[in-house]
């Protein structure tokens, strides 16, 4: 379904400036932007990739990955097509780097959307698979929906999203799961074409509009791998997250254009989640490694066991009603029914 976009503006000689991402991306008439889903059709830019599903599948919360976000629920999750990043080791590259042209997907409104949602018993409805920001319209009428029949709703994102487009969708937005893919310019313009800076502005936006934040880093060596990087990068958080914020140290896999770089080593994770823990951040985890014995929650102040984690599921809840350790009293930063 073709869609009049929201938030963008227009300039002289039939031209437009989507302001949805931090590309702002000026386009002329017959021309779409670096997503490729949002055209300019003689001045007036349209998304074509409004109800357009790529993807569609009822997840473990904790495969987002999101620890701290109503634990042990399901999630009913969306993927269209399109990117607003090139990443060199996308996971979901069939997806985020093919033509909507070309693209084998189904339609599904967000009425129907919602729908599913409630009926397949998920606690919440995500917005994930590829850049859900280059789906705003879409999201943004779902998420209303969603609200009003009592669901969560969940950003998986890469954070590329302007202010104006965070402030407009955040009152039906609780969850921002955000990846800080590295903490060098140097990185995002060759590895994914983007810049460091807005991910970081969007992501402190989303705290301060009250939406539950978590961070993930995908650790891959030679690239953004330095003890000095991970260690700059946890103290960013501390200061402008929060030392409650989750944080995610997640291993990686040769994939897509990224073939000849091997697998992250174990120590190394074990390396930054330590380096974490010492620049004050409370919950760290550390990801695609099963059984490694850092996917469970601590208690921050007393050490007891309070959330065990099996394969995308939990094997124990210890937290009070009231969110809290049942040793010490100490507050834990739950997002949850109780």
């Amino acid at each position: 379904m073709i869609k009049e976009a929201m938030l963008y503006e227009k300039l002289d000689d039939g031209k437009v400036r989507c302001n949805l991402c931090a590309h702002r991306c000026r386009i002329s008439p017959g021309k779409r932007g670096f997503c490729a889903v949002r055209e300019n059709r003689d001045g007036t830019l349209y998304t074509l990739n409004y109800n357009v599903v790529s993807s569609e599948a009822l997840d473990p919360i904790e495969k987002k990955p999101l620890y701290h976000f109503y634990p042990g629920s399901l999630v009913y999750s969306l993927g269209t097509i399109g990117c607003n990043f090139r990443c060199k080791h996308c996971q979901n590259w069939t997806i985020s780097q093919i033509s909507i042209d070309e693209a084998n997907a189904i339609e599904i409104s967000p009425e129907k959307a919602v729908q599913r949602a409630v009926s397949s018993g998920a606690r919440s409805i995500a917005w994930t698979y590829n850049e859900p920001t280059i789906w705003f319209e879409y999201t943004y009428d779902c998420a209303r929906l969603a609200k009003e029949k009592g669901l969560g709703t969940v950003y998986v994102t890469n954070g590329y999203i302007t202010r104006e487009a965070l402030e407009t969708i955040a009152p039906y937005l609780d969850a921002f799961r955000v990846d800080i893919k590295a903490f060098t310019e140097e990185f995002y313009r060759n590895i994914t074409s983007a810049k460091l800076a807005p991910v970081l502005e969007s992501a402190k936006l989303a705290k301060e509009l009250g939406m539950h934040v978590e961070v993930i880093n995908l650790v891959i060596p030679t690239l953004n791998d330095s003890e000095n990087e991970i260690r700059e990068m946890s103290k960013w958080i501390n200061e402008n997250l929060g030392a409650d914020t989750p944080v995610h140290f997640t291993r990686f896999h040769p994939y897509y254009k990224l073939q000849d770089i091997s697998s992250t080593p174990v120590e190394t994770l074990e390396k930054a989640y330590f380096i974490a823990r010492e620049e004050g951040i409370k919950y760290v985890y550390i990801g695609n490694v099963p059984g490694n014995g850092h996917e469970h929650t601590f208690c921050p102040e007393c050490g007891e066991l309070l959330i065990k984690r099996g394969m995308f599921g939990l094997e124990s809840y210890e937290l009070t009603d009231k969110g809290a350790c049942p040793r010490c009293g100490a507050y834990v930063n739950i997002v949850s029914d109780d």
